[in-house]
């Protein structure tokens, strides 16, 4: 099967190859180097003038996007690591999600913002965060992040293709390595994707009386999956997992749904825990599921860690998510 990576590095190509409107800018993605986790390996020799290496800046990054958007073609920025989107924040936030409304709906900002997120690779603290939930809830900001359940292909391209407003695509480095997950290896899940172009998957185990819900997104889903199949095996407990791709704006109907089964929320993310997206889908469950229990799973309050075993107790980790679950389940 085919990596999250070699699927992401296809939409770019195919995208370019079919849409003169589509750039790519970004630090370092000229060949051979094509960008710091490869995901731009191979465009800039066959789009060679659509293809633009950038000084270190990421605001300059962005804000020649936003004009580039403005002018009706459609580019994709890349940020180097994903703690820098602090540095494009009033690009993102202040220009491109508000020049829709501040020009009367009459311009459109189709821009993609790709970022490399999170941690377990011990880049340490200014390297290794998952800071998308300082973009949630922007009006006018679509946030998104592929899996390995879905198609990033599909979902990458959907994004340049179609959307006509600027997204923040976060791409967990973990995954990047990771193969799309193959039919069998969903064997004993029951698989339901709802909402295009950015689908949320609920996976059940059939005939089974689920005892909690797990919502969660991106690379925490590998987290989520394991821990549940061990709910499974070592302690009879069955899970419904709600696998989003938008995490903003917020569409919470599939888990609302899960939730009128199940009366138990589990929240994963690899953010941390305080004022994260966990805690506004947390806050929206209690207020549409009356009666709801709620616990989240998430990284302590404090900096990435480079040590390997500090970084592992900061993180959430799958035996985390098992006590959390099992507290939550009443055991």
């Amino acid at each position: 099967m085919p990596t999250v990576l070699e699927r992401l590095n296809f939409a770019l190509q195919h995208a370019m190859e079919t849409d003169e409107r589509v750039y790519l800018l970004g630090e370092d993605l000229l060949d051979p180097y094509g960008g710091a986790f490869k995901v731009a390996r191979g465009l800039s020799t066959r789009f060679p003038e659509r293809v633009l290496t950038t000084p270190i800046s990421e605001a300059a990054i962005v804000g020649i996007a936003n004009g580039l958007a403005l002018r009706g073609l459609r580019p994709v920025a890349e940020i180097m690591f994903g703690d820098f989107v602090t540095l494009i924040a009033d690009q993102l936030i202040n220009h491109a999600a508000k020049f829709r409304w501040m020009y009367n709906d009459q311009v459109r900002v189709p821009l993609v913002v790709r970022a490399p997120m999170g941690g377990r690779r011990g880049y340490g603290p200014t390297h290794s965060q998952s800071l998308e939930k300082l973009f949630l809830g922007i009006p006018g900001l679509r946030v998104l992040a592929p899996n390995s359940l879905g198609d990033p292909a599909e979902l990458l391209e959907s994004a340049i293709r179609q959307d006509e407003g600027p997204i923040l695509f976060v791409e967990h480095k973990i995954l990047y390595t990771r193969p799309i997950l193959a039919a069998g290896e969903l064997a004993d899940w029951e698989v339901s994707k709802m909402g295009e172009p950015y689908p949320t998957f609920v996976l059940r185990v059939p005939q089974a009386e689920a005892r909690l819900t797990i919502a969660t997104y991106g690379y925490n889903f590998e987290l989520a999956r394991a821990a549940a199949h061990e709910l499974i095996y070592e302690h009879e407990i069955f899970a419904e997992i709600v696998l989003f791709s938008q995490l903003s704006p917020f569409e919470l109907a599939p888990l609302f749904d899960s939730l009128r089964r199940t009366n138990r929320l589990l929240t994963v993310e690899e953010g941390t825990l305080t004022l994260g997206w966990g805690a506004e889908v947390a806050a929206q469950a209690v207020e549409n599921t009356p009666g709801v229990k709620v616990c989240r799973a998430a990284a302590l309050d404090l900096p990435v860690a480079n040590s390997k075993t500090l970084e592992a107790a900061i993180l959430p980790s799958q035996e985390k998510i098992i006590q959390i679950a099992l507290e939550l389940a009443g055991r």
